[in-house]
């Protein structure tokens, strides 16, 4: 089959220069699939016979500081290197991550069957003499692609022992492209899930965060739960299925896990830090259900058990801080109250406690927790209380955010450094917040001008 396309200069350069060399060069991976759907092209990997070594003398710029053959020849500012990986073939897969032993193929064919899924294993030859490429396709993938689905090389469960991250990788790829999972390679996910726990916590965040990230993050969770995975990577939530929040006098339809994947479907923030957070943020409901006897049920305080719970997943997948940060925050104060009689001291309480760069996020959150509960998208309280955070964060919230610092202090009320100084910004600092004072630099030293203490 010829595919014709345009690819960038860098690696037009590099396949003239492999071919000048005598070298068997291919594109490969997913930019091949990717090509094929017509999908945006990110990363542009390739393999050949030439060995790590040769590939470095004829790109002497390039990167090469692995046991696996890639060689990293620098892209243009801003974009990701092209890799270049020699023919290979793996032996030995002890700790389900890692070959135990790599050893310099001769041929395409040995490397592709050793990657991960059909639609991942075809390779482009660049046409001798043509603006075009051939397709190879060895294992069935352009029928896959064309069929809508992840069927790994070969057989699933030497796979799966191979590299147990695959199985993430399924479906997360799954979800990013709305494809289903072939049956034979589902089932050996389902026997193979609790290999998982053999990769590390660093690229199980990665692939669940770009799941996470995908259009659809609700169905692919709901993919992972149903291969066996979710229960691994996320055993908190599973015991939230069938936790009953239906009851007189509240607006929930569905029990509280069947809740939280209806909340991620409708959280409007692409963000997956947030999209994790809108996902377990009602979790703490499983401890704190009480069910009284007229028939209502109540789960007090459950976003302090939410975020305990959250603190130990952030812990669990290595969150960077911020990235923890900010996922505590969202859980922990997702329930505040939207109310037209809250005081403006009410409302900076909220925005402190959330964080002012994580309130569109919390109103994300907000929104997905409602319409996963059967309720309205908004309500008239609801873009009341958006306004109000929008007049609200008009005002300091903090000393450093008043128009006057401590040397104006020191100048106007003529004192050296010390106690003092702090103890006049906080009086300003209070008129501001309390009082309606405007923060407005002239107003701010003429009041401090006939301030005493």
């Amino acid at each position: 089959m010829e595919v014709k396309i345009k690819v960038p200069a860098q690696v037009e350069e590099i396949l003239r220069k492999f071919e000048e060399g005598g070298y068997e060069i291919y594109i490969v991976g997913g930019v091949v699939r990717d090509i094929l759907l017509k999908r945006q092209l990110y990363d542009w990997d390739m393999t050949t016979n030439a060995t790590p070594e040769e590939i470095q003398k004829i790109f002497p710029d390039s990167f090469y500081d692995n046991k696996f053959g890639t060689v990293g020849v620098a892209a243009e500012e801003g974009k990701r290197p092209v890799e270049i990986t020699t023919f290979r073939t793996e032996h030995g897969y002890s700790d389900n991550r890692h070959p135990d032993k790599v050893v310099w193929g001769e041929t395409l064919e040995e490397d592709l069957e050793r990657r991960d899924f059909t639609i991942n294993a075809m390779a482009l030859r660049q046409a001798q003499g043509k603006l075009s490429f051939d397709l190879i396709d060895l294992h069935g993938g352009y029928q896959d692609l064309e069929d809508r689905l992840i069927r790994a090389v070969g057989d699933a469960n030497k796979r799966f022992e191979e590299d147990a991250l695959r199985m993430m990788r399924a479906v997360r790829i799954a979800t990013q492209l709305q494809f289903a999972i072939e049956e034979e390679t589902f089932t050996a996910i389902k026997n193979n899930a609790t290999k998982i726990q053999n990769i590390s916590a660093e690229r199980v965040r990665d692939e669940l965060f770009k799941m996470l990230a995908a259009d659809y993050p609700a169905d692919g969770y709901l993919l992972l739960r149903n291969c066996g995975l979710a229960a691994e990577i996320l055993p908190e939530l599973e015991k939230a299925f069938g936790v009953e929040q239906k009851s007189p006098g509240r607006h929930h339809i569905y029990d509280v896990g069947t809740h939280s994947v209806e909340s991620l479907r409708h959280c409007p923030s692409p963000d997956p830090v947030t999209r994790l957070a809108t996902l377990i943020h009602d979790v703490g409901k499983i401890k704190t259900q009480r069910i009284h006897p007229d028939g209502s049920i109540t789960f007090y305080n459950h976003e302090m058990e939410s975020t305990k719970i959250a603190e130990k997943i952030a812990e669990r997948l290595r969150f960077s801080n911020a990235q923890k940060d900010k996922f505590i925050r969202l859980v922990r104060w997702h329930q505040f109250t939207v109310d037209e009689r809250q005081t403006d001291s009410a409302v900076r309480r909220i925005i402190k406690n959330v964080g002012v760069k994580n309130i569109p996020d919390m109103l994300a959150l907000r929104t997905g927790d409602r319409l996963g509960g059967g309720a309205r998208e908004t309500s008239w309280r609801l873009e009341e209380f958006k306004q109000r955070l929008i007049e609200v964060q008009k005002q300091p919230f903090a000393i450093p955010d008043l128009k006057i610092n401590g040397h104006d202090v020191m100048k106007i009320k003529e004192v050296p450094p010390g106690p003092l100084v702090g103890a006049y910004l906080e009086a300003i600092f209070k008129e501001v917040t309390e009082m309606g004072l405007a923060n407005e630099r002239e107003i701010l030293i003429e009041k401090l001008k006939g301030m005493e203490l």
